[in-house]
């Protein structure tokens, strides 16, 4: 399966020949931070089946102490996906173009969700990170 995905302004674009996998949304203040959002919404991607097709150079890369990090467009600003240690092992959702064949598997860190938010029933959910 070929998935697509792209930022707000069309600079940065990328392909997966694969599959998305754990697709998870996490509600702790640093990812509302991040994603300017009440949670992220993200997947799993083999490295190997990731690429960038276009705009590369646009990226900008955010990485912490320990190595996890994001990459998002310098342009829009856009957050398109996640590294570690400089490799892309994920993909936000909401970059992602057309039916990805995944659905939100579970909640991660609905202990420290934002208070006005409502999480829909019916999705595992998690105080802290899942097992």
């Amino acid at each position: 399966m070929k998935i697509t995905g792209e930022c707000f302004c069309g600079e940065i674009k990328y392909e997966v020949n694969g599959s998305l996998r754990d697709a998870r949304s996490c509600h702790c203040s640093r990812c509302r931070k991040a994603f300017s959002s009440q949670a992220s919404a993200y997947a799993l991607v083999e490295p190997q089946e990731f690429s960038w097709l276009l705009g590369k150079t646009l990226l900008t890369s955010y990485v912490g102490s320990h190595g996890f990090g994001l990459q998002f467009c310098s342009k829009c600003g856009s957050t398109l996906c996640g590294v570690y240690n400089g490799t892309v092992h994920g993909v936000t959702l909401g970059c992602v173009n057309g039916d990805p064949g995944i659905e939100l598997g579970r909640h991660i860190f609905v202990g420290s969700k934002a208070s006005w938010e409502s999480i829909p029933e019916g999705v595992p959910q998690y105080q802290e990170g899942a097992p």
